[in-house]
């Protein structure tokens, strides 16, 4: 009689196809592993990019996944952090070498040997259960239910870590391009943070929405006023968007010494002019996700300011209809698959 294990997940099996139930057999539960039997994903548009395979990494049959949040149900014999019943969540980051400077600083995000994705070569969170290492795993603070934490995983982290590492002082002007699933998320952090936050949108219809989240202040993205009366006044700009935008309008809203910071993923070429970025001392930064250190507090952070972002919940048989939502940008503004 057989007593092989077996997990039930929703994968592609070939690049491009939709998702299917699928069976696959776990790797042993290792000895500083824990397996979580899944509540809750997050849908994240890097879900479509790997089920697409463009990036050139994807590995098929691809089980994508990576805000993922359930109970522990096993733990390794080494894991000490950690007890059945918890309630943890899993990110981006699965592994990483651990023993280089930025590792050792919790800065696993620019790991010296590179990180290990947690559905890079692995399966992920669209599954009735997940085994990962221990030390990637998060323990989800009581203030945030399962739902609202399954984004923080990936697009909270993600917005959190630049505007921890840049927000310099009390009353940062701070500028967040585009308010979708990454953008809403950063005008709330950063108000939260004590910036003075300016939304930029090429909608503005999402305005009285954006100052809801909590902008002090709107831009339309397409007039031509709004940004000259805005130029040379911002200490950061965030750029949440996936597509291209006119790089130097965004370059010349930025005050001396301002940041422009990249989060989003256009396949584009920057040409910045030299002379501004020396003389006034700007700079143009690229962020992914975070590292061990700012995740933890950044989910500690979301529960007591309650931080949550503007989610929809479909049930995760519903996976493909899900991911149709978020290629035609008609989530409003993360999708939150809950298991069956």
């Amino acid at each position: 009689m057989s007593t092989t294990e077996t997990f039930t997940a929703y994968a592609s099996l070939k690049v491009g196809e939709k998702l299917q139930q699928w069976q696959y057999e776990p790797k042993p539960l290792g000895g500083n592993d824990v397996e979580i039997e899944v509540t809750h994903n997050g849908l994240c548009h890097t879900d479509l990019h790997m089920k697409d395979n463009d990036w050139d990494v994807s590995s098929f049959p691809l089980v994508a996944g990576h805000e993922v949040v359930g109970n522990v149900t096993q733990i390794g014999a080494d894991v000490t952090s950690l007890k059945i019943g918890d309630r943890i969540g899993f990110g981006w980051i699965r592994n990483s070498c651990r023993v280089c400077d930025a590792c050792l600083r919790g800065e696993e995000n620019v790991c010296r040997e590179g990180y290990t994705g947690l559905i890079v070569g692995n399966y992920g969170g669209f599954a009735n259960k997940l085994r990962a290492p221990a030390d990637f795993a998060y323990k989800i603070p009581d203030g945030l239910d399962s739902a609202s934490a399954a984004p923080l995983l990936c697009a909270g982290i993600t917005v959190y870590t630049p505007l921890r590492t840049y927000i310099q002082y009390p009353g940062t002007k701070l500028g967040v391009v585009g308010i979708g699933g990454l953008g809403h998320l950063a005008i709330k952090f950063a108000r939260a943070m004590g910036a003075e936050v300016t939304a930029f949108s090429t909608s503005p219809n999402k305005e009285a929405e954006a100052k809801d989240f909590g902008a002090h202040h709107f831009c339309n993205w397409k007039s031509q006023e709004e940004i000259d009366a805005a130029s040379g006044s911002l200490d950061l700009l965030l750029s949440t968007v996936s597509s291209e935008i006119d790089w130097d309008k965004a370059f010349g809203l930025l005050a001396k010494g301002g940041v422009l910071c990249l989060l989003g993923l256009p396949v584009s070429m920057l040409n910045i002019p030299l002379l501004p970025l020396v003389f006034d001392q700007k700079a143009v930064a690229g962020s992914v996700v975070g590292g061990r250190r700012f995740m933890k507090e950044m989910l500690e952070f979301a529960a007591v300011h309650q931080i949550k972002p503007m989610i929809e919940t479909m049930p995760i048989s519903q996976i493909n209809e899900a991911m149709d939502k978020v290629s035609a940008n008609k989530a409003r503004y993360r999708i939150v698959l809950t298991s069956d």
